[in-house]
């Protein structure tokens, strides 16, 4: 059975997790917009993916006798000044996101909650590839700027993401 803190930690992870699929989505719409579809692809399977990050926790919380509370999700930031300009807010969110899974993971340590100790070493792992993916793109961004064909080059690269 899940602490009381536990639980509101993970059923805050949830609501994280679906801010994060709506975050996506709406960086996807951006870059639609602006022509981009390969950061647009990009965008829309990490969107996906969050959203089973999500989908993870809520299972779990049932798995552990807990009751899922969801929560209202904030609407997302919708306009970026550049491409270089979203995937630095990908890796800062990404960033922040490793914190909320630290926070978790610590809780757990402390109350000795072995279950849920083991299943948040796989969001500790996702995490460490969710920063060094938005990290690799970061950097390919800076060595871009202001060279359009490079961008365009990185956009049809990041676009074959889940088609390889």
């Amino acid at each position: 059975m899940l602490s009381e803190k536990l639980l509101t930690l993970l059923n805050d992870q949830i609501n994280h997790e679906h801010y994060s699929s709506y975050l996506y989505l709406a960086m996807s719409a951006y870059f639609e917009a602006k022509n981009l579809g390969g950061f647009a692809h990009w965008m829309k399977v990490q969107s996906e993916e969050e959203y089973e990050h999500g989908m993870k926790f809520y299972e779990f919380i049932y798995d552990r006798g807990g009751v899922v509370t969801l929560q209202a999700i904030s609407a997302p930031q919708a306009e970026w000044a550049s491409p270089a300009d979203v995937f630095d807010h990908v890796l800062q969110h990404e960033q922040k996101v490793t914190s909320l899974i630290n926070t978790i993971y610590a809780e757990a340590l402390k109350e000795n909650d072995y279950p849920t100790q083991v299943m948040l070493h796989w969001f500790i792992n996702e995490q460490v590839e969710e920063e060094n993916n938005a990290t690799a793109i970061v950097e390919q961004l800076r060595m871009t700027e202001n060279h359009q064909w490079d961008i365009i080059h990185i956009d049809h690269q990041v676009g074959k993401r889940g088609k390889e």
